[in-house]
């Protein structure tokens, strides 16, 4: 069948299975929560158009997702909400069940004449689509649409840092920065939808849901389309222009917070960079800047997930820097903190304690100071591997982006991915050391701290 806009390359097919005329054309939504600017969506209403059939949209909601609670799940759960809304909007209906996100997928495509399913890079994403592929009767295909360029094309293989990764994405984004065409589904779609989750009742559905409850959620962040476009736009009227300058400066907080969105798939990194683009109220560096952030850098990542087997592993570090911070293993550690001190806020060091107090309470942490607060955990710990765990440990635990392609490289960056090496020192070996009197030097710690505790207390 003829497709129009979509590029060929965000288009894989999973199987080798035939289109069967059915009832409906399936897609299964799982990594790209959102009503628009979505390739898989879109290509799912066109691929119904032509079959001159209704499309309905499904999603598996597991109660065991690796590393995820009760904050991550009341999240996505307003995500969801939003995003049904405005499906129906459109015409369409969202079905969302308990369950395997691969068991719902197969339940759906029973009646299905063919399924689409949108892209994930990490283990268990792509175990899941692969189980549907198998057990699928009909053909299976998975639509790119959480990148601006599509993985393979930009490159074949791991890359060892953004310098290398830079000049090949960027020489491919010109054909890329454009929306998918919006398609108009049949007017029956929303005629086939199936009972499922009561999103409406969001306190009902999580006290009934089985996942751990030991983190609560914020209040700070909710989840969904309409949210991510409020937080978008106030960036970019407010905060981009600067944001070359003062990015870096956790006590100004000049940042635009989209990362739990772009997460969850509630917003796609196309719209957010065609809006940077049209904002000719900012200086050219900064938008630069901040697209390098939101392409280059995040891009980058799901490089090295995807290329990585070993991406949350020790194993998965570039081989120098693993072998010196094992040179320096048995280093001597001025301070020494186990993960239950970590997790409460209990060292002897206030910019750290001040970190860690607002990922527990909001969710986030500025980016600079994520950075500090891994090195110091590297410093602190009694080994690098027992470090570099308890690093991934608590990044999974409390951030709203944790458990991201994005998480992953920025943890391995603590430990030297992505980076070159430095000067050797004690316990870091060469890998990249950071000081507080780096952090006084560049920015204002009092003003963080200070602001820390305000939200903490809001």
């Amino acid at each position: 069948m003829e497709l129009t806009d979509i590029p060929p390359d965000r288009i894989q097919r999973l199987n080798q299975r035939p289109i069967t005329k059915r009832r409906y054309v399936l897609y299964w939504m799982q990594q790209s929560q959102r009503p628009d600017w979505n390739h898989a969506l879109e290509y799912a209403i066109e691929q119904a158009n032509l079959l001159h059939q209704p499309v309905l949209v499904c999603f598996g909601l597991t109660e065991d997702y690796p590393d995820a609670n009760l904050r991550h799940y009341s999240f996505m759960l307003e995500g969801l909400r939003d995003t049904r809304r405005a499906l129906e909007e459109r015409g369409i209906g969202l079905t969302v069940i308990k369950g395997s996100p691969a068991a719902v997928a197969l339940h759906f495509a029973a009646d299905a004449s063919l399924v689409v399913c949108d892209r994930g890079f990490l283990r268990h994403q792509k175990q899941w689509r692969t189980q549907v592929a198998l057990g699928s009767e009909v053909e299976v295909v998975q639509v790119e649409t959480d990148t601006t360029v599509p993985v393979e094309t930009v490159s074949g293989k791991a890359e060892v840092a953004a310098r290398t990764f830079r000049p090949k994405i960027r020489a491919r984004l010109e054909e890329y920065l454009r929306r998918p065409v919006a398609r108009i589904p049949r007017a029956d779609s929303l005629d086939i939808v199936e009972q499922g989750l009561d999103l409406d009742d969001a306190p009902a559905l999580l006290a009934e849901l089985q996942v751990d409850r030991s983190v609560q959620p914020v209040t700070q962040f909710r989840g969904g389309i309409t949210e991510a476009r409020r937080r978008l736009e106030n960036f970019i009227c407010g905060q981009l222009a600067g944001y070359a300058e003062h990015r870096s400066r956790p006590e100004l907080d000049h940042v635009s917070h989209l990362s739990p969105y772009l997460h969850f798939g509630h917003i796609s990194p196309l719209e957010i960079a065609a809006r940077v683009l049209e904002c000719d109220d900012a200086p050219e560096a900064d938008r630069n800047a901040f697209l390098d952030e939101l392409i280059v850098r995040r891009e980058l990542a799901y490089n090295f997930v995807h290329y990585n087997p070993e991406y949350d592993h020790f194993a998965g570090l570039p081989a120098w820097a693993r072998a010196s911070l094992r040179e320096h293993a048995d280093d001597q550690r001025a301070e020494a903190y186990d993960a239950d001190q970590l997790d409460a806020c209990e060292t002897r060091d206030a910019y750290w304690n001040a970190a860690m107090l607002e990922m527990k309470q909001t969710g986030y942490m500025h980016n600079y100071m994520r950075m500090y607060w891994g090195k110091k955990i590297l410093e602190w710990s009694a080994d690098p591997e027992t470090a570099y765990y308890t690093v991934l440990a608590l990044n999974n635990r409390y951030f709203l982006d944790g458990r991201d392609p994005t998480s992953y490289a920025n943890v391995g960056w603590i430990f030297g991915l992505h980076d070159r090496p430095w000067f050797e020192r004690p316990i870091f070996g060469k890998v990249r050391y950071m000081s507080a009197g780096g952090l006084k030097r560049k920015a204002d710690m009092d003003a963080y701290m200070a602001r820390v505790r305000e939200k903490a207390d809001s």
